[in-house]
């Protein structure tokens, strides 16, 4: 599991003992690659070798339908409860549940641990020392466009000339540009890899590949100025420098860093630095730190495709899956069910900032179950109500590192954005058309 969850393993495996889980099951979580593709790579070596360990694997839920579709995990339909199956599929986040099943027979080989989808994070007390009232125009639930967001992350800059960003986010070459980053600022902007969203999870081969349009090379536009300033080639000239070219090589804990560290007025990242912020970063919830939604380009509804415009935060998640090869499948079961209980999911949310499977779970929380990250559970649900899913298909694999090494190249100035993404729809067509 995730190396992240090393300091909660107590308090996550006594409340999966307080759930029910006999205490004759040892629970152990052991350290991941905190980078995605990293940790694929290490669970298909330890599959392709039959290896019995781990017993159960986190997984990423952009990448877990390819381990279904090859046969290598084991089906939950066939081995949880009536009841378990029956709350995960009436309670639990539709998307999140889709990514973990079977795209023919619908069976559900992934149980979801946490759905996870980004909010801005920023320095309120900057905010509001640069004339800015976060309450009064109710940035906690009304996006903002992103040539706002950047005229106010420019004002705070200047006026605070120790920063060293504006702004951090991910747009290294890695899995979570292409997933994550890129998707939903082009999203934003009206753009998509394969038009209307219903294409997101195929037909592969049988949807349009939608990337060399005006949407994408305007995202990158934007990018390119943020990091190198509006005078810039390929810049947007409308928009002020925020950042520097450091973000072409950051991805999360890179973009988290400065920010905890109070170098930085603004950051995209995922919700787990909400309590990292706090604790190691020592602010206070709304008081010198707050989070709201991501901005926007496009309103809702007026992009060139179904689902895009507005704000948008990318989907993302892990799984809990059984490896075929364990020697412990019962107690191993006996585990994912006990992570199907709403305590559980509080305690996850509370320790970690991973969000709980089951919208209501987050809706239901107060300070005394979660803490200060009860304070920004109306951002939470803004952002879990506009999420994108990237495009998880057999396909996806091949395709993303296509997406986010045109993409890096492009703002890195290395490409126009127009030959990055007529390269890019080149590729993505063929990888369409082989896998058939």
């Amino acid at each position: 599991m995730d190396g992240e969850w090393d300091g909660a393993q107590e308090t996550v495996v006594n409340a999966l003992y307080e759930a029910g889980l006999s205490e004759d099951i040892d629970v152990e979580i052991l350290p991941g690659d905190f980078e995605s593709g990293a940790r694929r790579s290490e669970f298909t070596s330890a599959l392709d070798a039959g290896r019995a360990s781990p017993d159960i694997f986190m997984m990423d839920s952009g990448w877990t339908i390819p381990f279904i579709v090859r046969g290598q995990l084991v089906n939950l339909s066939e081995e949880l409860s009536s009841e378990t199956l029956d709350y995960v599929q009436s309670d639990y986040l539709d998307a999140a549940v889709n990514t973990a099943s079977d795209p023919e027979s619908g069976d559900l080989y992934g149980l979801p641990i946490f759905p996870d989808y980004p909010v801005m994070h920023y320095r309120r007390d900057l905010v509001e020392a640069a004339g800015y009232d976060p309450d009064g125009e109710n940035w906690a639930t009304e996006p903002m466009t992103w040539s706002r967001f950047a005229e106010i992350a420019a004002d705070v800059v200047e006026q605070n000339p120790d920063l060293e960003y504006g702004f951090t986010t991910q747009a290294d070459d890695y899995v979570g540009t292409a997933c994550c980053t890129f998707n939903e600022m082009m999203t934003t902007m009206g753009g998509a890899y394969f038009g209307d969203h219903e294409n997101l999870f195929g037909p592969v081969g049988d949807r349009p590949v939608t990337v060399d349009e005006e949407p994408l090379y305007e995202t990158i536009r934007m990018m390119r100025s943020f990091m190198y300033g509006p005078d810039a080639d390929n810049a947007n000239p409308d928009l002020p420098q925020i950042s520097n070219s450091d973000l072409v090589e950051f991805t999360e804990e890179d973009a988290r860093e400065p920010f905890t560290g109070g170098n930085a007025a603004f950051m995209r990242n995922w919700p787990y630095a909400i309590p990292i912020n706090l604790d190691d970063g020592g602010f206070t919830a709304g008081e010198d730190y707050d989070v709201m939604p991501m901005p926007f380009g496009v309103e809702e509804g007026q992009g060139n495709y179904e689902g895009t415009g507005g704000t948008n935060h990318a989907l993302g998640g892990w799984h809990l899956t059984i490896n075929p090869n364990t020697q412990r499948l019962d107690d191993s079961i006996q585990v994912l069910e006990a992570f199907a209980n709403q305590e559980v999911m509080l305690t996850v949310f509370g320790e970690l900032g991973n969000l709980p499977p089951d919208p209501s779970v987050t809706e239901q929380a107060d300070e005394e179950a979660v803490g200060e990250l009860a304070n920004f559970l109306d951002t939470l649900s803004v952002a879990g109500e506009n999420t994108v899913p990237r495009p998880v298909t057999t396909a996806w694999p091949d395709q993303q590192p296509l997406v986010s090494g045109e993409v890096n190249a492009a703002y890195r100035g290395e490409k126009s954005p127009e030959a990055a993404m007529s390269d890019l729809k080149e590729g993505l067509e063929q990888i369409e058309n082989e896998v058939q």
